[in-house]
Parts: structure tokens; C-alpha cells; sequence
């Protein structure tokens, strides 16, 4: 890694947690944000199967209709909520200016999360995705995506995710926090995992959607238009034996009062 500062001046913290520099600067229109009672909230942790989430609730809204769901790019279908690049990308004025019903995209824990979404009763749903192959995409997300700094070797990018030094903070606080949440019959908690082995099991337990308008080519993962490599196990082809051992001994020590579990394998 260059150096400690050349990372962190990329990033800013709000209230204690690391986020996007130009994300932080407008802050308070994240927080100012009005929900409407009808908005469905989609929240991941990065790089936990955002996008093809959103891509099957969307076709959900739109009655299983491919050609509509191709009309715009996902971003501005489902816009990111704290997104923010001066006058590139601005999230909440997206979802000001769309007619209802909105979906909503965010990777905020839910205590980051505006208060009007609570305050609104609105649905949300949380998918979730096994610690060791987010860190993997997540290193490449950073190698990939320009505006990141240099992430360094990827076991020193793995220590950085141990410690919760990356854009919205710890992951293991994170799906935690949001598995409290999930305690409640308008969030819906869901494991990458168990969406990558059966889809239609798990999808169908959605409480704002019916998901039998949805086509065999968006339910199946394996020839979905919408999925990326999204390996469950690609962590063996780079945790080195050492490494996976210090991983499972601090994911042990985070964990251990949770009775959330996760597959690394499926």
C-alpha cells in the first residue's frame, strides 16, 4: 500500500463509520430524506449481490416484462440512495423527482439509514453474502473502479476488512445489526447463498411482491443477463492457509454473539 494517508483521504467517517469522501460532503440531504410509505428499501452490504437483486425486484414491479426493464440503466431505475459525485450522480434528488412506488438502493446499516424509512413503516429488503467472498469482490471492486485508492496486496486489503477500515465500515456490525432488524415482518433477510441455490424457495417469501411473474431466465443465476461471476467459495483461490486461519479466528471473535450463520460453500 503507498501510505496510510494516500487510502484514507479517499474516505471521510460518518459517525464513526468510513464512507465515500464525496458521499460524506452531502450528508445532511442523506439524512433529510423523505421516505414515502409505499418505498421498498433494497440494502446490502457492498458487493453482496446488489445488483441482481435489484434486477429481479424491479422486473417483479414491472409484471416480468424484459423490454421494460431494459428501457434504463439500473441506477436510474433503482437509484442509489447516498450516492453522490457533485453533479455526476446524486441519488436523492433521483428518488425525489420519481414518481411513486420507488425502490430504494443503499448499503447503509440501519442505523445510518434516513429516519423517515422507519418512521414510514416502509418494507425493506436485506440480502447478505458469506464475509470471505465479499472481500474478495470487494479487493477487486477496488483494483476495478476508478476514484478507489490502491488497496495493496490482498492479504493487507483483507486486514484493513478485518478492522472495518473500508466504505461503510465493519461488515460483521453491518449484517448484524441488520439481522436484529430482520426480526421484523417488513424486513426481509436473505443469504446470497441460499438466492444462489434456490431463487424461487426463497424469493417467494417477499412480503411486497409476488414473484411468479418472473421468467426462468432472471430466476436462473446460471443464465441470468444480470449476474456477474458471483462465485460462492472463489475465497479459496486467494486466502493462503495462514490467512484463512487468522480470518476464522477474528470472524470467530466477532461473531460469537451472534446466532447469525453463514455458508462459505455450497
Amino acid at each position: 500500500m503507498n501510505s496510510e494517508l494516500d487510502y484514507y483521504e479517499k474516505f471521510e467517517e460518518v459517525h464513526g463509520i468510513l464512507m465515500y469522501k464525496d458521499f460524506a460532503k452531502y450528508w445532511n440531504n442523506v439524512e433529510a430524506f423523505q421516505a414515502r410509505p409505499d418505498d421498498v428499501v433494497i440494502a446490502t452490504y457492498p458487493k453482496s449481490g446488489t445488483t441482481w437483486v435489484c434486477e429481479i425486484v424491479y422486473m417483479i414491479y414491472k409484471e416480468g416484462d424484459v423490454e421494460k426493464c431494459k428501457e434504463d440503466v439500473i441506477f436510474n431505475r433503482i437509484p442509489f440512495l447516498e450516492c453522490r459525485n457533485e453533479n455526476v450522480m446524486n441519488g436523492v434528488k433521483q428518488l425525489e423527482e420519481m414518481n411513486s412506488p420507488r425502490i430504494v438502493k443503499t448499503h447503509l446499516p440501519p442505523e445510518l439509514l434516513p429516519a423517515s424509512f422507519w418512521e414510514k413503516n416502509c418494507k425493506m429488503i436485506y440480502l447478505c453474502r458469506n464475509a470471505k467472498d465479499v472481500a474478495v469482490s470487494f479487493y477487486y471492486f477496488f483494483l476495478m473502479v476508478a476514484g478507489h485508492p490502491n488497496p495493496g496486496s490482498f492479504p493487507e486489503f483483507v486486514e484493513k476488512f478485518m478492522q472495518g477500515q473500508v466504505p461503510y465500515g465493519s461488515w460483521y456490525k453491518h449484517v448484524k445489526s441488520w439481522w436484529e432488524k430482520g426480526k421484523s415482518p417488513r424486513v426481509l433477510f436473505l443469504f446470497y447463498e441460499d438466492l444462489k441455490e434456490d431463487i424461487r424457495k426463497e424469493m417467494k417469501n417477499n412480503p411486497s411482491t409476488n414473484y411468479t411473474t418472473l421468467p426462468d431466465e432472471i430466476m436462473n443465476q446460471k443464465v441470468s443477463p444480470f449476474m456477474r461471476k458471483g462465485i460462492i467459495g472463489d475465497w479459496k483461490n486467494h486466502f493462503t492457509v495462514a490467512l484463512n486461519e487468522k480470518f476464522d479466528k477474528n470472524y470467530e471473535q466477532q461473531m460469537k454473539e451472534s446466532t447469525l450463520k453463514f455458508r462459505t460453500e455450497i
